[in-house]
């Protein structure tokens, strides 16, 4: 006889548990289960029946799986949230009776834990982690930019603003950027590290203030999970560029507004690592290593020398590229004559870097006083080149306004006279190139240096487009339509038209096919009076009427292209058809963005020809 079944032990009902429950199995309170499942990086669950993963209940609630629950059980994170709530009572008790003495060791002795092992945990390899500080480069350059109050320390701030600079420290030491956007939201920057693509999001330097409807308790606890995750990254980004991290800081700078000119970058000094002493108790262990590496060498070699026994082999620093990947040219069968050649890694990783990464180094920049120091500062020195800034803008400015090297100036103010100009103010004026902000974004995108002459300071600036991979087929308003000359002669027989007649005409097409006036009176009275207007007879009127009310037949392959694809139709599963439908629904709301956007443009050239 099989096992009974007992309803709510099995199934849905055993592999899912309601939030409420996950609170009690785990003992602590909402805020804390909160703070858990966003370090775990655990989520709510939808579980395909409700019903019977609520035992029955349809109430609408939270679902979680039962094995995460059990798994969040064992977290030693928990436990600290417990001696934290008791450390709370004991505290309050302490200082509502007086008795500072023990307060003050109670606060000397306070439980704090440490997300370390999450971290780990989480991100198993290097990689994994670069691949996932998008969101945490975002939010850590979002808290540097907001002011301090009772709900966000300044301390937190401090430490936001030292993480957001270290970042941009290593982005300009090892040249990593690749893109950058100016948007309404902020600035977009993507960057190649260690083979990946890291992309975030800094706010422009306004005034900040925090949203009352905002829960700044979730938001503080992903910035605690990141700061530990990004404090991981940056120590092992600094130490295999060879350099000190932390990186110093110089307060007396850093108080005078350097930025991240108050950070400096310190090399590592590389030093040997010495091997222990041997004692007589003493006994040389061999691994496998060591016997693999052996062997190899005795295959390699003809004659296999042994080492001598008193000499420490360190086959753990040492690198394995020269063994490992060494090429071995092997002759071809169909052509011996050809020479077989394979780049290997360490020939990839002396490949000398492009000439975009080092784009402006030739140049020599100066800021004016309305530009932003942090960002053109980051973009210019990101490629190699100088730049230098009023003293308005903060100290440490390698530049000064008069030094003969600058090459460019980067303005964003109109073009004006400057009364009681020297001969030499003239001359250093007429040297340099006077360019607006967006001709480093675009210069940068483009990967070369592009003409000033259409970024002067003054004038109209090309569209800026974004970097960023858009879809294939996307509107790109660079590009003109194929049959731009005839649009361009149409439109221009139009306008002469226009301006002979100067009569109203009623546009009867705009009401589109299958619009019936009869059922829209008001439609029909407004197109009357507007046809009288012209002085349109009544029966050519009514002759528009009918030709502007008649659907336009569809073409012979269409109708068949119309046929096969509904028979496609007829053989597809209800998700397969469902899937198609919402691919096609896609298809048209993009050919009609398409459409519309290339329609504004029409109109926006037509204007500008018509003022010239």
């Amino acid at each position: 006889m099989g096992r009974l079944k007992q309803k709510g032990k099995a199934g849905a009902a055993k592999a899912y548990v309601t939030r409420s429950s996950a609170v009690k199995r785990l003992q602590c309170s909402l805020a804390d289960f909160r703070r858990l499942c966003i370090l775990k990086g655990i989520f709510p669950r939808e579980p395909r029946n409700k019903k019977k993963a609520n035992k029955g209940s349809t109430a609408p609630t939270s679902f979680y799986y039962a094995k995460d629950i059990a798994y969040l059980a064992h977290e030693p994170v928990l436990k600290k949230l417990r001696e934290h709530k008791a450390f709370a009572k004991k505290i309050s008790r302490a200082l509502g009776r007086g008795e500072w003495s023990i307060a003050k060791n109670l606060e000397e002795t306070k439980p704090t834990y440490r997300l370390d092992h999450i971290i780990k945990e989480r991100y198993p390899t290097f990689v994994d982690a670069v691949r996932d500080i998008d969101d945490a480069l975002c939010m850590i350059f979002l808290f540097a930019s907001l002011p301090s109050n009772l709900r966000v320390s300044s301390s937190l701030i401090a430490n936001c603003a030292r993480l957001a600079a270290e970042w941009q420290l290593y982005i300009m030491h090892s040249q990593s950027l690749r893109k950058v956007f100016f948007s309404i939201k902020g600035i977009y920057y993507q960057a190649e590290v260690v083979g990946q693509s890291v992309t975030w999001l800094v706010p422009y330097q306004f005034t900040q203030n925090i949203p009352s409807d905002v829960d700044v308790r979730v938001m503080l606890t992903f910035l605690e999970l990141y700061q530990t995750l990004l404090g991981f990254t940056f120590f092992k980004l600094y130490t295999d560029a060879g350099l000190v991290y932390p990186p110093p800081l110089d307060t007396s700078k850093d108080e005078s507004g350097a930025g991240v000119g108050a950070f400096s970058l310190q090399e590592t000094e590389s030093t040997v690592p010495l091997s222990t002493p041997k004692t007589k108790n003493s006994v040389k262990t061999i691994s496998s290593k060591e016997v693999r590496q052996t062997i190899k060498n005795i295959a390699a070699n003809s004659a296999a020398v042994d080492p001598e026994p008193d000499m420490d082999v360190d086959y753990e620093n040492e690198d394995p590229r020269g063994l490992d990947e060494e090429f071995v040219a092997q002759p071809s069968a169909t052509e011996p004559n050809a020479v077989a050649t394979l780049p290997t890694l360490h020939l990839l990783s002396s490949i000398p870097q492009t000439t975009s990464m080092k784009l402006f180094a030739p140049y020599a920049f100066f800021l004016s006083r309305e530009s932003s120091r942090a960002i053109f500062e980051f973009l210019v020195r990101s490629f190699g080149g100088r730049i230098g800034w009023p003293a308005s803008l903060g100290s440490g400015s390698p530049l000064q306004e008069t030094d003969d090297s600058i090459t460019h100036v980067i303005i964003d103010r109109p073009v004006t006279k400057k009364p009681n100009e020297t001969v030499e103010e003239r001359d250093r004026r007429l040297r340099r190139k006077y360019v607006q902000p967006q001709w480093i974004a675009d210069c940068i995108n483009a990967g070369k240096i592009l003409l000033e002459d259409h970024y002067a300071q003054g004038k109209t600036l090309p569209p800026h487009l974004s970097p960023f991979g858009e879809r294939e087929g996307a509107y790109d308003p660079m590009i003109g339509p194929t049959n731009q000359d005839a649009v361009d002669g149409e439109e221009d027989v139009m306008d002469s038209e226009q301006d002979d007649e100067d009569i109203p005409t009623p546009e009867l097409a705009e009401l589109g096919p299958g619009v019936n006036l009869a059922d829209d009176p008001d439609a029909l009275r407004a197109v009357e009076l507007a046809a009288e207007v012209a002085g349109m007879d009544y029966t050519e009127f009514e002759k528009e009427i009918k030709k502007s009310q008649t659907k336009p037949k569809p073409s012979e392959a269409q109708t068949k292209d119309d046929g096969e694809q509904d028979m496609n139709k007829m053989l597809m599963s209800n998700k397969q058809r469902k899937l198609y439908e919402r691919m096609k629904h896609g298809e048209r709301k993009r050919a009609a963005e398409h459409a519309k956007l290339e329609q504004k443009r029409q109109h926006i050239e037509k204007e500008q020809r018509r003022k010239t």
